[in-house]
């Protein structure tokens, strides 16, 4: 057990020398080394978000689970934001707003963190719509990053900017801001559209069926991420697979020259900042509006 000094708190790490991922050696210590060294970078990101964990304990290998709701014993200061639920229980989620959050959430083997599309303070309007590419069998992440591409293009014809991160699995994400003032269902019905222009485009290599087995082998063009309480991995978010890739913002330029998504792990993606800053930063300011997609 350490103790160490976040800002003006004073907070308990424990198991650091816990193997996280035991394929590279990984410790806990590293990771939570890695999320103290991206922190300026993700937590805008993450501001005023309820997030999901995906916790791993254990490591990558054992019993890992969601968290929704916020455990008993989290520090008082925790920002938390509170949704009844369907069954009319209350669900406390965590808000990520600064360091000493993030660092707890990485103390708690928060692998993980999956934010809200939207903010606690308009919960019901997104600020992004997301289209996400995700590879099935037969299928890779090349093939995914033609799509994307071919979906900048249809971006670019219609006057939209659209901001690109690997998923880091095999999958990449789009982003497109957006003015805070759409419903999830209005967003869905942009997504799909494109989704269903791209699958015409591409019969062999796309589909927006829902029924895994009728995929025939393409990659799944996923529209309904966008639907109120669901999340996305986060920019910069590490993940539980073998190398600790990170899911990493990219420039369209290397996108179109060609990246592999193992490039990008929780030892490089510093790095890069240091020497390139944060690519996905616009996405937090380049508002747009999606109004004549919806009449």
């Amino acid at each position: 057990m350490t103790h160490v000094f976040v800002g003006n708190r004073r907070l308990k790490l424990t198991n650091l020398s816990k193997v996280l991922w035991p394929d590279d050696g990984f410790t806990k210590a590293d990771f939570i080394d890695y999320m103290e060294k991206v922190s300026p970078y993700i937590l805008p990101h993450l501001k005023d978000r309820p997030v999901v964990f995906t916790r791993y304990p254990d490591g990558i290998y054992g019993k890992a689970f969601y968290q929704k709701n916020i455990p008993e014993y989290a520090p008082k200061w925790l920002n938390t934001y509170e949704v009844v639920s369907d069954r009319d229980k209350i669900i406390r989620y965590a808000v990520i707003n600064d360091k000493d959050s993030l660092i707890w959430a990485a103390n708690q083997a928060s692998i993980e963190i999956h934010p809200w599309l939207s903010r606690k303070g308009a919960p019901g309007t997104p600020d992004f719509a997301v289209f996400d590419f995700d590879p099935m069998e037969k299928t890779d992440f090349e093939d995914a990053r033609r799509l994307a591409l071919a979906l900048k293009r249809l971006l670019d014809m219609e006057g939209l900017k659209g901001f690109v991160k690997t998923s880091g699995a095999t999958g990449l994400q789009v982003y497109i801001p957006l003015e805070p003032v759409y419903t999830y269902e209005d967003v869905r019905i942009f997504t799909s559209f494109f989704c269903r222009v791209l699958e015409k485009a591409f019969p062999d290599d796309a589909t927006t069926t829902r029924k895994v087995d009728k995929r025939g082998g393409r990659v799944y063009l996923d529209y309904l991420q966008n639907i109120r309480g669901k999340t996305i991995i986060a920019p910069y978010s590490p993940r539980p697979r073998k190398g600790a890739p990170v899911s990493c913002p990219l420039t369209w330029e290397e996108l179109e020259e060609g990246v592999a998504p193992d490039m990008f792990t929780i030892k490089s993606v510093p790095e890069r900042l240091n020497r390139m800053g944060d690519v996905f930063a616009g996405a937090l300011i380049h508002k747009q509006r999606i109004d004549k997609w919806l009449k």
